[in-house]
């Protein structure tokens, strides 16, 4: 039983370490939507960016219907 429990122990901590770097890699890729604004103007930095701006829908300006 000694043998399995210290397999079980080194297969919990390497996935319990895949998992954390996975989610720091995640989060280090991705923008809170509080966020998005100074994104925007880290992006820009020479313009100003609008709040109206940010929330405009694009969607219906796709050209490729």
């Amino acid at each position: 039983m000694n043998r399995n429990r210290r397999i079980f122990i080194i297969i919990f901590l390497a996935f319990t370490l895949l998992v954390i770097l996975l989610t720091i890699d995640m989060a280090s890729r991705t923008t809170a939507p509080w966020n998005r604004k100074k994104q925007a103007v880290r992006a820009l930095p020479g313009q100003q960016v609008d709040s109206k701006t940010m929330q405009l829908d694009t969607t219906g300006l796709d050209s490729l219907r």
